[in-house]
């Protein structure tokens, strides 16, 4: 065994580790997903399509959509209850809509994910290192911007934007060398709780930015011109949720007024066609837009901070998934005025990107690629003059959805970087 390396933890110790963390979840209340499936579901016409959505608005069944329905021939993912799998089996067989199992049992998955983050603690704390390829707490996360700040003194800065609806600081990680008020590029992930692989690829994307300044040449010309703020958990108490309690949770964590129902949809929240159909007004929804534009405060901190600076050039939203890149705009048909020129470096950047493993993505204005979306930041970002506004959908497809297993981390994170590379380039070489 090489020097310092410690000996595998036992299998029956694990098992007995595992057991500790399940009475630890239960003493904590913590939501568990034994039996629960993801279904894929295609319908074959609109008709079919509204039966979907029809299914999402029945409480008893408590479906989570994935993935919603959006036009016939494309597939929806949905999470359904193991107490709810008879009834929404034969209501789809009953309405000749197909479906396939995607996820057997979505508890299995999380075990296996838990059981890999602690197999990563106790790593970490033999060799002191952060490990990029686990998945972290919020306090980990938060604990780590701190040694990046610590590692990069004279490149990286932490800064705190405001404050969640449950007091949690709004962090910021600001690359800039030196000057006030410079062009900027806005990037975020982690805005919807659950999408992991986001805050994790904002982790090592982060980390990348802060080691390639000066052995890059496009990082280091970027950031000779440039700022770049980043924050990494957008919804910080929404993510401390799926930790604690909830590993499925999207929403934000704020008491809506009349509803047992908590949180809005963060991503729903933002003054650009708010409130219109491509959003909820049900506080039960997983997609509800909240009582009134920016009500969240994770939205306010942003909208405030990108606009007293005054000059983001280029505004970067990464979400999970589906493997799109995508642009202005989701709450309306008609194509942005930049469309051509937006497509034009869509289609480069996906193109770098497949170059890498092959992953394939598809790109387009948010309403073509993949369904009308109200109040979203880009569309916002766009509507506020950031031409150059962008919105991530990581990996997958589907095999593993919101639960991509911590293997996939780093090469997620690393096929993403020349595509983000080549719109801050493009950011950079095309003022306006």
């Amino acid at each position: 065994m090489p020097s310092g390396a410690e000996a595998p933890l036992h299998p029956l110790a694990m098992k007995i580790l595992l057991l500790f963390a399940a009475l630890a979840a239960a003493a904590r209340s913590e939501q568990l997903f034994v039996g629960d499936q993801v279904l894929r579901v295609t319908a074959s016409e609109e008709e079919q399509i509204t039966l979907l959505r029809g299914l999402g608005e029945r409480a008893e069944l408590q479906v989570d959509f994935w993935r919603h329905p959006t036009r016939p021939g494309h597939p929806a993912d949905l999470r359904v209850p193991f107490h709810s799998l008879q009834a929404v089996k034969i209501f789809l067989e009953s309405n000749r809509i197909s479906y396939s199992i995607m996820i057997e049992d979505v508890q299995e998955l999380l075990d296996e994910e838990k059981k890999n983050m602690m197999k990563s603690r106790r790593m970490e704390r033999s060799t002191s290192t952060f490990d990029f390829a686990s998945y972290h707490t919020l306090d980990e996360i938060y604990n780590w911007m701190d040694t990046l700040v610590d590692d990069h003194p004279s490149l990286v800065s932490k800064i705190q934007i405001g404050q969640s609806y449950e007091n949690r600081p709004l962090y910021v990680l600001k690359f800039s060398t030196g000057g006030s008020k410079r062009p900027a590029i806005w990037l975020d992930t982690g805005i919807h709780s659950r999408e992991w692989i986001t805050q994790a690829t904002g982790i090592w994307t982060a980390n990348k930015i802060a080691t390639e300044y000066g052995r890059d040449p496009s990082v280091t010309a970027i950031l000779d011109s440039m700022d770049i703020f980043f924050e990494i958990v957008t919804n910080p108490d929404g993510f401390a949720f799926t930790h604690s309690s909830n590993r499925m949770w999207r929403k934000t964590r704020s008491i809506n007024a009349g509803s047992s129902c908590v949180g809005v949809d963060p991503n729903r929240n933002w003054d650009a066609g708010f409130g219109g159909s491509g959003s909820s007004s049900n506080p039960c929804s997983e997609t509800y837009h909240g009582p009134y534009a920016h009500s969240e405060r994770e939205v306010k901190a942003i909208v405030d901070f990108i606009r007293g600076h005054g000059n983001v050039k280029s505004v970067i939203s990464i979400h999970s998934y589906s493997q799109m890149l995508m642009f202005p705009y989701g709450y309306k048909t008609a194509p942005a005025p930049d469309h051509q020129e937006l497509n034009e470096l869509a289609k480069k950047a996906v193109s770098d990107l497949a170059a890498v493993y092959g992953t394939k993505y598809t790109y387009g204005s948010i309403v073509d690629t993949i369904y009308k979306a109200d109040g979203t930041t880009i569309d916002w970002a766009y509507d506020n003059g950031v031409k150059y506004s962008f919105t991530f959908e990581l990996r997958d497809t589907g095999r593993y959805g919101f639960l991509l297993p911590s293997t996939q981390i780093i090469p997620t994170a690393t096929e993403t970087w020349p595509a983000l590379l080549d719109i801050m380039a493009y950011v950079l070489e095309h003022p306006y």
